[in-house]
């Protein structure tokens, strides 16, 4: 082996820089980009007073946007086909937990069908998800109004 300038010989480094800009770049596009990516579905849910309860593993939940579309998680249903599908999901589960969100300007007669899918499909406990109501103008929470 010579040396000097002999251009017969591989260059056995590896030349980093252009891999690290690469990557920056990456890093700032998706941090730029992941704020931007919305998750879920935009539902306007009613407000109540009552404690929120505590869930250990992630449930299953059903949606009614203002639209009367139903979804079962992210994907959009038939109010005709949501009692097989949700069946077929529930079948291998142990503890057939459902949540309802449905957005406040839904007819009650709507949701009300949409929840007799939900219990004829088997499910035998179904919660409702609300948010929690606005304290009055003196900064306290709003009394319960139960008989």
């Amino acid at each position: 082996m010579r040396s000097g300038d002999n251009n017969d010989s591989f260059m056995s480094e590896i030349n980093v820089t252009p891999l690290v800009d690469v990557m920056l770049v990456l890093l700032i596009i998706f941090m730029v980009t992941a704020p931007m990516m919305v998750q879920g579905l935009d539902v306007a849910l009613p407000q109540v007073t009552a404690k929120a309860l505590e869930t250990k593993e992630e449930q299953l939940m059903i949606t009614v946007n203002k639209d009367q579309q139903v979804f079962i998680n992210d994907f959009q249903v038939t109010v005709d086909t949501l009692q097989d599908k949700l069946a077929k999901i529930l079948q291998g589960r142990t503890n057939p937990e459902v949540y309802l969100k449905a957005d406040r300007d839904v007819p009650y007669g709507v949701v009300a069908h949409v929840m007799a899918q939900i219990k004829d499909a088997g499910v035998e406990k179904l919660g409702m998800v609300t948010e929690p109501a606005p304290p009055d103008k003196d900064g306290k929470k709003p009394k319960s109004k139960r008989g």
